[in-house]
This record gives structure tokens, sequence and C-alpha cells, in this order.
């Protein structure tokens, strides 16, 4: 079995353009690997579109490491970056330590991301002193996205380039981007010598990444710079519909013959 992308290898792609999905399970993460996709975001937006929370906050350190280790089970190769929930690294470098060493040994992460520029950049280098791969976090933060602007595109260029700055002093291989104005984007990804990893922040990143239920149609309330390549909850809604259809009409399931059924019930799994 060949080993997994490591870090230095995405670090390397500065200059280059690659695609990060998110996947919060095996069977997903399996098909973002066998679309050639290397770069798997396990991130802590599972709380909204997997398990129906109203923000990210409500997700607990065991949630990412459940999730997390589902994905690296179905990604073989892949680079699973999972994120650091709300709570588990504000508080001291020991606590971050001790939540990302957790998210590695059990969760399956080959790297952690957190959130924060100039005021993380402490958190990032403890990380990265302990031996763990860090992928930074800039723009608009959804863990605390409430407590500022909100969800408005970030123009702030002087805070953003210090942020921008401080993760890549502080040691991350690389730095998402979350809906920063499209020429200061440009302006850091040229900046700074780790990749930038683009989400709602224009064309210029090195990288870009999708939230998985946006970009196949799974989730009703997508952002408006998402980019929808399926629309896979009306498949299934189609599907089960069918389904319960042909159920209550006795269509299914069908007569067998004797020996099909013999044949067919042997070793079957309940």
């Amino acid at each position: 079995m060949s080993r997994r992308l490591g870090a230095a290898e995405i670090a390397s792609r500065k200059g280059a353009a690659f695609p990060v999905v998110t996947a919060y399970d095996a069977p997903f993460a399996r098909c973002a690997e066998a679309a050639g996709i290397d770069v798997i975001l396990v991130g802590d937006s599972l709380g909204m579109v997997v398990l129906g929370y109203e923000s990210t906050t409500a997700v607990e350190l065991t949630d990412m490491v459940r999730h997390g280790a589902a994905a690296a089970r179905g990604a073989q190769h892949a680079h699973v970056i999972v994120d650091l929930p709300f709570g588990s690294y504000e508080a001291s470098d020991a606590l971050a330590v001790a939540s990302s060493a957790e998210l590695v040994k059990r969760g399956g992460a080959s790297s952690v991301k957190l959130e924060g520029g100039t005021n993380a950049a402490a958190r990032i280098r403890a990380i990265v002193n302990a031996g763990i791969p860090v992928c930074a976090h800039i723009g608009v933060l959804p863990q605390t996205a409430s407590l500022g602007s909100g969800f408005r595109l970030k123009r702030e260029r002087d805070q953003l380039l210090r942020d921008a700055d401080a993760v890549a002093e502080a040691g991350a291989f690389a730095v998402v981007l979350e809906m920063v104005e499209d020429g200061l984007a440009a302006e850091i990804t040229r900046r700074i010598a780790i990749p930038t990893i683009g989400i709602g922040s224009g064309p210029h990143c090195d990288g870009q990444v999708l939230v998985l239920h946006d970009l196949l149609g799974l989730y009703p309330e997508s952002p408006p710079f998402a980019k929808q390549y399926a629309t896979l909850a009306a498949s299934a809604t189609i599907a089960l519909r069918t389904y319960a259809d042909e159920v209550r009409a006795r269509a299914f399931p069908a007569e067998r013959k004797a020996a099909a059924a013999q044949r067919d019930g042997n070793g079957y799994r309940p």
C-alpha cells in the first residue's frame, strides 16, 4: 500500500492549482479519491451539513475524531486535514497540542486545521513543534463569525496581511482563505511562501476547496460562491419516492423463482 500524501508535498504545490474537497465519511472520501482529489478536509462544517446544527460551534472533538477516522478509512492515500473544533485549542498551547494529537492518533488526521491569524500563531507554533502539521485558516472564521462582521467578504488589507505573515512564520504548511476579496487574496498568495486554499476568495489562490454537500447539491442553503456540479438531493428524493411507491403497491420486492430464491438467500446479509 502506498503511503499517504504528506504536508510537505502539499506545501510544494505553491503556484500550482489543486482541488480540495470536504468529506465526512468513508463512502464520499472514497469517491473523492477515486476522482483524483488527494487532499480531503474533514471540516467542522459537518455540524451543519451532516449533523443538522445551526452553526459549527456545537461540534465536539469526539465528532471530529469519529468523522475524520471514517474519511481516512475511505481514502487510502489522500492527505486528510481534520478541523480542530471550537473550544478544543483556544485556551492554551497544551490543550491545542493534546486535541491535535487526539485527531492524529484516533481521528485519522494527516494534519489539523485551526482558525485565526496573529491570535492563533502561538497555537500553530506549539502544534507544529509537537510534530503535527497545521493548515491555518484566515478571513471569515465560521467558529467566531457571529462575534464580528459575520459572513461578509473580508477586505481589511493590513490585518489580513499580518494574519497571513503570522501563520506562515508560525510554521503552517498551507492556509485557507475564506471569503477574502479577490485582489487581496491574490496579494496574499503572492506574498507568502505557503499555498493558499481559497473558498469564496476568487481564482488566484493556489488551491480551491468546496464543501461536498454544496458541490453535489445536497445542502439547501449553499453560499453564493459555491458552484453546484450535481443535484443529488433531488435525485435521491426521486429514488426514495419511487422505492416507497413500489413498496406500497407491492411491486417491490418482486417474486422470485424458488431456485433463485434459495441461491440468493445463501450467505446474504439480513
